[in-house]
């Protein structure tokens, strides 16, 4: 069955792409869209509001300093609504509010959820009010998931434009980005899961008298308004500690399925929405290809590793591959397949535990995480993250057939090359870094409560690079619930989604700047099947060269003790 799933999932993606890739530039651009009649009033309104000039521009450092600023404001609302949710009304009842919201806990939420990480080192419906997941998390979703968007719009205009000093003006983008793109779509959406059977509502905690004989408690509450976004946003997280493994939030096939979409289609569209407004069209689906020959590369990677009985029952007849963690209803197929949609963007949803996937299984998620988000990605970060990987081919490439190293017209010199590097080697530093902090301290090491060896290493490493991939991803064996990795998570998440899209935007509006120049015979084609080949070539030699080490200590390392 999920050998049709696959193909039928990877076929839908591909064909909205187009068409929303389109949409997308045109909500870019300010130009006619069929949502106009409603939302400009709206749009309007909220410049006066807010005293927005919407045909003012900023240049590139004006828009980093916005999109900071806008990120640290919303990081200090959240975490003053998470350490004064005890004073909120309504459910559920404090009995059931077992683990303590401390200032720690609470900054780290606050910064992952509002750099659409949603690293949860606490169980939701043991720790929030219902007020708190709505006006805290829920917002947050929004917000933050419209701010990337906005930085990935800015991102395309540098590539798109010549002799520019601006990037669009930030507020304009944030928010024609909730109000044309993430507001409608997650209405929709909210009404299918409703209409599937997640909850929505406020009632209190219900006790009900199980088949056994015993008692079980029914959490309630507004799940359908947190469950959609996080997955359109790319925000992952859930209501339930169980995330989507839980039947309230993920109760049928069809809602996974959706959910997976969500996931996905924006991201991969903003791809096209790039070569659009670049005027290569065929630039961005080359980039689209390499993204899903990546997707398929793993997805056939851990699939047959979790298909395939578990080794340490071998002799014993057992059928149906890897259960281990997984919901029977979902199966090997979509739990195999939501866990390579997720670690390819930084949406850390979940309906399965990694942690009893095999050592093969995790691999593939993980060296995804530690790629960055160049397979669809985050809303923004995706597109930003696969151009780059690009022009560090186009860099390469130039270099071994001693062609002038220009992408869509724009000339890679020193300059553009120091912003790429940084980029390539940030991420590295920051999850290699803090890995070593972990496993070499007294503090890091008493997070590993389940597990020891190559496997507990496996479990650090997968939590720092899911943070500074701001995906959220854990393998629920780390107890992250402590003052060392609240710490340690928030330097990546911050790191990942501030240092990374600074970066970007600076090398953005260098580009800008620039004349595109007239193809020549001296310059690299950039939407060839060659060219395709030397970015996804660029890419697994550029992650196996900075990581195979770390990766030789984990789950390789275990794969071969098997």
């Amino acid at each position: 069955m999920h050998w049709i799933e696959y193909p039928l999932f990877l076929l839908i993606v591909v064909g909205l792409a187009g068409p929303v890739g389109r949409y997308l530039a045109r909500v870019c651009e300010r130009q006619p869209t069929f949502l106009d009649p409603i939302l400009r009033p709206v749009e309007s309104a909220l410049y006066w509001l807010f005293g927005v000039d919407p045909e003012e521009e900023m240049s590139a450092v004006l828009y980093i300093i916005c999109f900071l600023l806008f990120g640290v404001c919303c990081t200090i609302v959240l975490f003053l609504i998470l350490m004064f949710q005890r004073w909120l009304p309504g459910g559920p009842a404090d009995a059931y509010l077992t683990t303590p919201m401390t200032a720690d806990l609470a900054a780290n939420t606050a910064v992952s959820f509002t750099t659409t990480t949603t690293w949860q080192a606490y169980g939701g419906e043991s720790t929030l009010r219902y007020l708190a997941q709505v006006f805290g998390l829920v917002a947050q979703s929004f917000l933050a998931g419209a701010a990337g968007l906005a930085v990935g719009f800015a991102f395309i205009r540098g590539i798109a434009r010549e002799r520019s000093a601006t990037l669009g003006n930030f507020w304009v983008d944030l928010i024609r980005s909730l109000l044309w793109v993430i507001l409608p779509l997650a209405l929709v959406g909210s009404a299918i899961l409703i209409w599937q059977g997640v909850p929505l509502n406020m009632t209190a905690y219900i006790s009900v008298h199980t088949l056994e004989g015993g008692t079980q408690i029914l959490p309630q509450g507004p799940v359908a308004a947190l469950e959609f976004i996080k997955n359109l946003g790319t925000n992952g997280g859930g209501f339930f500690n169980a995330n989507g493994a839980h039947p309230y939030a993920n109760p049928t096939p069809l809602t996974n399925f959706v959910g997976l979409l969500a996931i996905a289609v924006l991201p991969a569209s903003l791809i096209i929405t790039f070569g659009y407004m670049a005027r290569r069209q065929r630039a961005g689906w080359t980039l689209l290809i390499v993204m899903i020959a990546l997707f398929i590369l793993g997805l056939v990677v851990c699939n047959w590793a979790e298909i395939s009985p578990p080794p340490q029952l071998a002799g014993l007849h057992i059928v149906g591959g890897n259960m281990e963690g997984k919901e029977v209803r979902f199966g090997v197929g979509e739990s195999v397949l939501t866990a390579i949609v997720t670690s390819n963007t930084s949406t850390g949803s979940y309906n399965s535990m990694h942690d009893s996937y095999q050592p093969v299984g995790v691999l593939v998620p993980l060296f995804f995480m530690l790629l960055g988000e160049v397979v669809f990605g985050g809303l923004g970060a995706g597109v930003y993250s696969i151009v780059i990987a690009a022009l560090v081919g186009v860099f390469l490439g130039g270099l071994m057939v001693g062609r002038t190293p220009v992408y869509l017209g724009k000339k890679i010199s020193s300059g553009e090359t120091r912003w790429m590097a940084l980029y390539a080697l940030l991420t590295p530093m920051v999850v290699l870094g803090l890995t070593a902090i972990a496993v070499a301290t007294n503090a890091g090491r008493a997070g590993l409560v389940t597990n020891s060896g190559a496997r507990g290493f496996t479990e650090i490493l997968f939590a720092h690079a899911s943070c500074m991939a701001n995906n959220g991803l854990t393998m629920a064996g780390l107890n992250a619930n402590s003052l060392f990795y609240d710490g340690t998570t928030v330097i990546a998440m911050l790191a990942g989604r501030y240092g990374l899209a600074t970066l970007a935007l600076a090398l953005a509006g260098r580009l800008a700047a620039q004349r595109r120049l007239p193809s020549s015979l001296g310059s690299l084609p950039n939407d060839t099947p060659t060219f395709g080949a030397l970015v996804f070539g660029t890419i697994l030699l550029g992650g196996a060269l900075c990581f195979f080490p770390a990766l030789a200590l984990g789950p390789i390392v275990e794969f071969f003790r098997q």
